[in-house]
Order: C-alpha cells, then sequence, then structure tokens
C-alpha cells in the first residue's frame, strides 16, 4: 500500500454557507472537508484535509429549544470555577464560537485536531476576506 505524504496532497479553499441550516449539518461537513475524508488520499495520521471557510455563521440555527436549553461549560482550574453559558448567550458575544466548539467536538482527539481546526475559517456574514484563494464552493463537492 502506498501512502501518499500529507505535504503532496493539495490542499484546496472551500466555501460553505451557513445560511438557515442547522449548527450540526454545518458542523459534521466541515468536519469531514477538515480531515480530507472526501478525498481517495485520506489516511487518519496525515493531514490531508482542506481549508474550509462557512460564512452567515449569524443565521445558522439550532432545533427546538437549544438556543436555551443547550449548556457550554469551561473551568477555570480553581475551586469554584466552573461557569456556564447557554447557547444564546455564547452567540451573542460571538456567532462564530457555537459552530467553531461544534466542529472541535466533531474532529478527532489526536495531535491533529488544532492544526486542522486552524484551516477553519468563520465569518458572521457574507464577506470573507479569502477571494484570491478562489475557494470551491460547497455543492460543487457532491
Amino acid at each position: 500500500m502506498l501512502v501518499t505524504k500529507s505535504k503532496e496532497v493539495p490542499h484546496n479553499w472551500l466555501l460553505l454557507d451557513g445560511a438557515g441550516k442547522s449548527v450540526g449539518r454545518i458542523a459534521s461537513e466541515a468536519a469531514r472537508l477538515l480531515q480530507g475524508k472526501h478525498k481517495p488520499e485520506y489516511v487518519p495520521y496525515h493531514d490531508v484535509g482542506d481549508h474550509v471557510i462557512v460564512v452567515n455563521c449569524k443565521q445558522l440555527q439550532f432545533t427546538g429549544k437549544k438556543w436555551q436549553q443547550k449548556v457550554y461549560y469551561r473551568h477555570s482550574g480553581y475551586v469554584g470555577g466552573l461557569k456556564a453559558e447557554a447557547a444564546a448567550t455564547v452567540a451573542a458575544k460571538d456567532p462564530t464560537e457555537v459552530l467553531r466548539r461544534a466542529v472541535k467536538g466533531m474532529l478527532p482527539k489526536n495531535k491533529l485536531r488544532m492544526k486542522r481546526l486552524n484551516k477553519l475559517k468563520l465569518y458572521p456574514d457574507a464577506e470573507h476576506g479569502h477571494e484570491a484563494q478562489s475557494p470551491i464552493t460547497g455543492e460543487d463537492l457532491r
């Protein structure tokens, strides 16, 4: 079996539009593209994934009452340092944070996780600064 090195695989730029779509659907698609599972060269121990740009993160939706009931936790490391925030509060501060946390949770927990997550570019509106990379839209991949 011949395995291609990660430097030999081209890393494309892909554009996904989150307008009116579910957070989980966009997150799972982004995680799949970041890992490179859509490529024939995919192996779990090489970074062969693409760069993913997600626009319109403000318009992402949750089903049901998840905006109020879904809780994100973080801990300062000190006694009594547990903080909890609802998804609506997190999205009000930074609309891209909800999607970033969802994608981070869907990526494998290994040494490549942060390298792959750094290839994810999130924007709350339709404007993004990656026109020079000429990204391919996500619908063209199917």
